[in-house]
Order: structure tokens, then sequence, then C-alpha cells
């Protein structure tokens, strides 16, 4: 198993999902233990000097003026935890938990957080043994981070809260005292360095790089097989004509999409055809894919900065500096997700208008409706009225979240960032593009069928190929259920394009085009 050093190495989404699903463990060394010991002497040094700062031996938010005697510094850590636990609504995945834990140790073993080593090794022990906290969707504005739900977070620390646990939800007393362990007792300013910070909406963030790298590779190829199965032309892929107009995006997407036609008897079929051009949802399909490639990839690059940060209040330098300063404020991420938002939700949009141009009859051997026997069969109409339902939802959900801002905490924090409600929503954007992408696989797969004895390139036979191993051309109307089951299984697994890869690779033929390092997750 890998091994992944939490505050000294740079972590990455994939890096940070890969612990979260157990394939790479994280550990800690003893310089990460110097630093963190280190900070958190600092604030001892602080509160046996009575000197006045920040969440140290003052109140918080509007309380910030309000000082506390030296005695009751550690009580008020706990107090902070109970106080701001105030999340409401369904619990988040369990998967998104563990990655908020995992990002926290990564930002706090970095050692300017004052926070103790006793207090991470338990951290960590909840992430080795898959005890995850419970943590409900609602109630984070993302200001001073994601308050409620990292308090919920935390809460087990102290013996409060709730887990899952070998399956189940239950109280984190009794899963401490089934093994023997004790409520951590806080030190000074560690409560505020638990629950300030963007680890929340960072974590949703980097489930949606992941997601959204896999949906991007899969738009393309099922574009790819679109366009086999319309007759769509090659020349809009050509490096000729993006080289002219250079976004990394659209050239990537093009070259990509040009060499998985290379080799296709299809497309020679209709070289010489009378068709002057595809419709935009054929012939820009570099532009639009490739401005959603472009956005991820600013989402991408934003978060790996933000999760390689230190994002909690104040931050301790040495023991004579401090600064309470803002850099738990969601906006530097909480604008580049309402983008990736837009972005993927446009993917939805253009791969249903594609799914719509399937069904008008409109290319040679592709019947109306792709049936050849309509009137006692609707065919696949009422599938375009599903992906028409999830994209006429996305736009719903695509107004951005960061435009709204209200004052929370007697107006001490008046302008926050609603980054966790953007990530919230960007998760069901992608969910809802899953979808209509499988539902466009199923359509492509069947206009594909039309043109046999006819073959298209190795890439594009071997994906076919895959497709029709789980779901059948289809004849007649039947119950659709499982077949779009097996189609969004293969969407989110990323199967097909593991085949195409492999395919390319054994064929020795390029698959992705120019920038393929830059827009992939490593």
């Amino acid at each position: 198993m890998k091994d992944f050093q939490y505050g000294i190495q740079h972590l990455t989404s994939s890096i940070a999902m890969q612990i979260a699903k157990g394939t790479c463990r994280g550990s800690l060394l003893d310089e990460t233990r110097e630093a963190i010991e280190r900070s958190a002497r600092y604030v001892q040094q602080i509160v046996d000097a009575e000197k006045v700062v920040y969440g140290i031996n003052t109140g918080f938010g509007p309380l910030c003026t309000t000082l506390i005697n030296r005695a009751d510094t550690k009580k008020l850590q706990e107090n902070i935890l109970k106080s701001h636990a105030v999340g409401v609504g369904d619990p988040i995945d369990k998967e998104l938990s563990k990655l908020m834990l995992i990002l926290k140790v990564h930002a706090l073993a970095q050692g300017f957080s004052g926070i103790q080593w006793t207090t991470i090794e338990r951290i960590c022990w909840h992430i080795d043994n898959d005890i995850i906290p419970v943590v409900p969707k609602q109630g984070s504005v993302g200001a001073s981070g994601d308050l409620a739900p990292l308090s919920h977070l935390f809460l087990p620390l102290i013996g409060l809260g709730k887990v899952w646990y070998k399956g189940n939800i239950t109280t984190a007393e009794e899963v401490l005292s089934h093994y023997g362990l004790s409520p951590i007792t806080l030190g000074a300013k560690e409560g505020l360095a638990l629950i300030n910070g963007t680890q929340f909406m960072a974590a949703h963030a980097v489930k949606a790089v992941i997601e959204m790298e896999n949906l991007l590779s899969n738009a393309d190829l099922i574009a790819s097989l679109m366009l086999e199965g319309l007759n769509g032309s090659i020349k809009p892929f050509f490096t000729e004509l993006h080289q002219l107009r250079p976004h990394k995006g659209n050239q990537f997407v093009a070259s990509t999409i040009y060499n998985v036609l290379q080799g296709s008897e299809i497309l020679i079929s209709h070289k010489n055809c009378s068709r002057v051009q595809d419709p935009y949802s054929l012939r820009c399909i570099p532009q639009i894919h490739g401005a959603s490639r472009n956005a991820w990839l600013h989402l991408k690059d934003t978060i790996e900065t933000e999760i390689n940060a230190v994002t909690d209040n104040p931050i301790i330098i040495n023991e004579e500096l401090t600064i309470s300063g803002g850099s738990f404020h969601g906006q530097p991420i909480a604008l580049p997700i309402d983008y990736a938002t837009l972005a993927i939700s446009e993917i939805g949009n253009v791969s249903d208008r594609r799914v719509y141009l399937s069904l008008e009859g409109d290319t040679p051997n592709v019947p109306k409706l792709l049936l050849r026997e309509t009137g006692l069969n609707s065919g696949f109409m009422i599938l375009q009225y599903t992906t028409a339902a999830l994209a006429s939802e996305n736009k719903g959900l695509c107004f951005p979240a960061s435009a709204d801002s209200i004052p929370t905490s007697l107006g001490q924090e008046d302008h926050v960032s609603m980054g966790s409600i953007g990530g919230r929503k960007l998760l069901q954007v992608i969910e809802h593009v899953r979808k209509i992408l499988s539902i466009e696989l199923i359509c492509a797969a069947q206009a594909f069928d039309f043109h046999r004895p006819l073959k298209s390139s190795s890439i594009l036979e071997a994906v076919h190929q895959e497709i029709r191993s789980v779901i059948p051309h289809i004849t007649a109307d039947q119950p659709m259920e499982q077949i779009l089951l097996s189609a969004e299984d293969l969407v989110a697994s990323g199967r097909l394009v593991q085949i195409a890869e492999q395919t390319a690779s054994a064929h020795n033929l390029s698959y992705y085009g120019k920038y393929a390092d830059l827009f992939k997750v490593f």
C-alpha cells in the first residue's frame, strides 16, 4: 500500500481520495510531530504569559473582546464544539466525512495551528479504523470556514456526536468505550483550530474533481460514438482549425476525438456526402467540451492549493507572532466551485441535444426514434424526456451560490462565501449529468448498430462491444429501468474509458490528444 506523509508531502485530489478509499495510508513522521508540538508550545506560552490573543483566551466571533481567565481556556475549547454543532439535514456521505478528516489532518500537521499531538493521533485513529463522524449537510455559510460541519466532525473527540461504525450509525461514546478509549481533553485554541477551516467545501470539491474528470472523459468518448452513429464529420476536429484558436481544452478534446475516429470505415463511407456541416452539438464538441475542461482545470488547480494550505485562525507563526486573519474564508474556492457547476451542467445540456438529434431520423440508415418499427412502438422517444428533465433541473442548480451573502455572527462575519452550498450543488449536478450521459450512451450505441456491416475504429469497436455485453440492441418497447442502471454503471465506473485506453495501447495508437497530462488527475 502506498504511504502519504501528512504535513510534508504535496496532497492531490487523487491521493486524498485514495486515502479515503483505503488504497493509500496517511502517516505522521517525527519531523511532523516536532512542528506540531512546537506550535502547541507557542500557544501554551501565550496562555502562561496571559497575552490577549483571539480564540486562545478570548471569546469567539462578536465575543472576541470578552477575556477568558486562564483556568477556563480549556473549557472554552470544548464549549465551542458543543455550541457550533448546529448542522441540520441528512448526513453527508461517509466518504465526504472521511475526506474532511484527511484534509484537516494535513492542514493541522503543518504546525501552525497549536494543536496537540494526541489530538492529531486520535483523528488519524478515526481515519485508519474507518470510524467516521456523522456530519449533517446543512448549516455552513462558508465564512469562518465550515464551522457547523467541522464541529460535528470533531464532537467524537470529546466523546459526543455520532459515528459510522461497521456499517451502522452509533454514538461516539459507545465506540470509544468499546475500544477502551477516553475522550480527548482539548488544550487552548484546539477547538477553534478544529472548526475553523474549509474542509467541508474542499472535500466536496475534491470529490467533484475526481468525478468530473471521469464524466468529461466519458463525454468525449460517448460523443465520438454518437458522431459515428450520426455520420458526423471529422473536419471540425482537425489540428489546423484549433491552432488558430488555441484554448487548451478545445485542443485536447479535438485531438482526442480525432485520434479515436482513426481507421473508421463508417467515417470513410460518407466522406463525399451532400451534408455541408453538422449541427452545433456535433460540430462544436471541442468548443463546448473544451470550455468545460478548462473550468475543471481551474477547479483542480485551485483545490490543490487549498488542500495543501493552512486555513484555520488565528495562525501561530511563533511565540511572538500570531495572526488573526481570514484564511478560513471560502471565497477562493467558492467561485471555482460555481464555475465548475456551470461547466459540467453544459456537458449535460449538449448531451441532451445529441440525444434529441439521434431521434430525428435524418441520418441515412438510422431510423426515426432509433427503432425500425414505430407506431406500435414509441422507441427511444421518452428517453429524451428524462435527459430534458435532468438538464432543466441542472439549470436551476447553476445559480451561483457565491453570488449570495448573508451577514452572520452579529455582523462580525459580514460577508460569507456560501461555498458549502455551492459544493453540495456541484455534486448534485454531477449526478444528473452522469445519468444524461448514460442515456446518450444508450442512444449512440443503438445508432451505431444501424451502420453494420461497416466497422468503426478499433477503439470505438472495443467500446461498443463492451456496451453490448451489458446493454442489448433494442428492437421493441421494453422496460428500461435496468438498462438505464447498467448504462449509468458503465459511465460511473470509467470502464469504457479504460477499455479505450487499453485498446489504443494494444494497437500502438494515440488516444489522448494534446495536453494529455494537463487534463488528468494524479
